[in-house]
């Protein structure tokens, strides 16, 4: 295929979960005692973490390259009238999740690393932003599932959209169930399947979705 610029712009997906990946790897090297089966990633973060300045070097490629994408995907899908009009309302939900989650947790990042409510920033962190971003990643991913049940030109993208919800599930589920000091482990299939699945569309748009 001949790619134009939106579909290289792909790439900046791939580009968004290695940076993630990284962060989420190495910021634990400058935060003494932090363990990561326990504690959350939102915790190399927070205000008062002494990883905070690492993390942020780290995930500065993701913050920027994910919404990149993930918008561009937006402006393709749009304008290419062969994708469902449910494929294109998941997309966009997708798209918006993202913004939200960029913005929200810039705007609110946690004030103290753990679990307290010590501040009204930490409310918005988890009880808004991540209350919203939760429910447009299940909605969003639910409609996508729908939309390769119905089109086969979708179905790989529904397929992934399915992975990226049930780890998602097994993420919110597990936090519920498993003891405290594995915590840490099933909140990181929640905070990989949107950075993932986002990585996925950006490479289904350097392919062109399929489209000769």
């Amino acid at each position: 295929m001949n790619r134009k610029l939106i579909n290289w712009l792909g790439l900046t997906g791939v580009v968004a979960l290695l940076s993630y990946a990284a962060a989420v790897i190495f910021a634990p090297a400058a935060y003494p005692g932090y363990d990561w089966m326990a504690q959350a990633v939102s915790d190399l973060s927070a205000v008062n973490s002494p990883s905070r300045d690492l993390w942020n070097q780290l995930s500065a490629p993701y913050s920027s390259c994910g919404i990149v994408c993930v918008t561009c995907v937006c402006i393709y899908v749009s304008e290419r009238r062969t994708f469902s009009r449910l494929f294109r309302v998941g997309i966009y939900l997708f798209a918006i999740m993202n913004w939200v989650s960029s913005v929200g947790y810039g705007l609110f990042p946690l004030s103290e690393a753990g679990t307290g409510m010590a501040a009204f920033q930490d409310i918005m962190h988890v009880y808004v932003v991540t209350a919203a971003v939760v429910l447009m990643s299940i909605v969003s991913l639910s409609i996508l599932i729908a939309a390769g049940i119905r089109c086969a030109d979708a179905r790989f993208v529904g397929l992934c959209a399915g992975v990226a919800l049930a780890m998602m599930l097994v993420g919110a589920i597990g936090q519920g169930l498993v003891p405290p000091q594995f915590f840490g482990i099933v909140e990181r299939f929640s905070v990989f399947a949107a950075v993932g699945f986002n990585a996925v569309l950006g490479v289904q748009l350097f392919c062109g979705f399929g489209q000769r």
